[in-house]
């Protein structure tokens, strides 16, 4: 799950002028596995408003029995860097999930399939990669023998996936070139030294996590849980030091905020995982910080999806001819 090796840095400046509409709050989680994460998430949501978009991993709509029916570039079937799901019964739960919190307003997007690096892929081996995933999730009741398929659900898995984060944030130019013919709208793993709007490149809206300042020194980390436990403790549990962890982390998120809530506006970008790191301290963070800002009036926290939706710029309207 580390995050920022090889990917894109885009180094742009937080927008200027004076305050204009809401301050957006974009959160999401990678791999998007475990059920308890899930309902937690779900229910800060409940609890605050907030829509969240979910990266996942198709891997994880595999279990055991069925994971041959993956095979990665370059590797043998069945292979994967995150594991697949348990049993049957988990990859059924685990749909279910994915059912309701698109019922209620998140988005579902992808983070590929086995969580390989894909920085030496070609643009083919992309491509084989994203079909796996829409395949995968698409025929997920029938692949692991799971009754009650919903209708509908074989379109959603095709035309509702719009999104993309690659794993370890690790991105090349062939990935561009594979994210467009494969018809994704935005691409969500680049890394910016602060806070940034999107950009558009070749037809796909590119996304960047910010650096933003943490800590006694105020160095400036990956807004990402993984990049925090990696700092805080290298990598290493310390449930002793989760509770100043946790605060570290929610002081760090606020401070980021009220720099955009009080200035520009530009979206602010957190990801996590559904992992709990350090004791659950980043969770208990995100949890604090949500609860204080998603709230708040002028606040929307909301997917990427939802956010390019209410940001789109109207297309002009051409005046018809005299008498056309």
């Amino acid at each position: 799950m580390p995050a920022g090796a090889g990917a894109a840095h885009i180094d742009a400046s937080p927008m200027a002028g004076p305050v204009a509409g809401p301050q957006y709050v974009i959160i999401s989680f990678d791999g998007a596995h475990d059920i308890a994460q899930w309902e937690r998430s779900r229910a800060l949501a409940a609890r605050t408003g907030a829509r969240f978009t979910y990266f996942l991993s198709c891997v994880f709509l595999l279990s055991k029995e069925t994971r041959r029916d993956y095979q990665a570039p370059g590797r043998s079937a069945g292979q994967s860097e995150v594991g697949f799901a348990q049993t049957k019964q988990e990859v059924a739960d685990r749909l279910g999930e994915i059912r309701l919190a698109a019922a209620e307003g998140h988005e579902i997007a992808s983070h590929a399939c086995g969580h390989f690096d894909g920085k030496t892929w070609d643009k083919a081996d992309w491509v084989k990669e994203f079909a796996s995933f829409k395949r995968i999730m698409a025929g997920a009741y029938e692949i692991n023998g799971i009754s009650g398929e919903p209708a509908g659900w074989k379109d959603f898995a095709q035309n509702a996936v719009t999104g993309f984060r690659a794993p370890y944030l690790s991105t090349s130019a062939a990935l561009y070139d594979a994210l467009r013919s494969a018809g994704f709208r935005y691409d969500a793993s680049g890394i910016s030294k602060g806070p940034a709007a999107p950009h558009s490149e070749n037809g796909v809206e590119r996304f960047s996590l910010p650096q933003i300042p943490e800590g006694p020194n105020a160095r400036r980390v990956i807004a990402m849980d993984y990049n925090l436990f990696v700092r805080h403790s290298g990598g290493f549990e310390r449930k002793d030091e989760a509770a100043a962890f946790q605060t570290r982390s929610y002081d760090a998120f606020m401070a980021a905020f009220d720099a955009q809530y009080e200035g520009g506006r530009t979206p602010l970008q957190l990801g996590f995982h559904f992992v709990l790191m350090n004791d659950g301290a980043y969770w208990k963070a995100l949890e604090q910080f949500a609860g204080e800002v998603c709230v708040k009036a002028d606040v929307v926290c909301t997917s990427y999806a939802d956010y390019l939706e209410r940001t789109a710029q109207p297309a002009e309207t051409v005046p018809r001819e005299a008498g056309g």
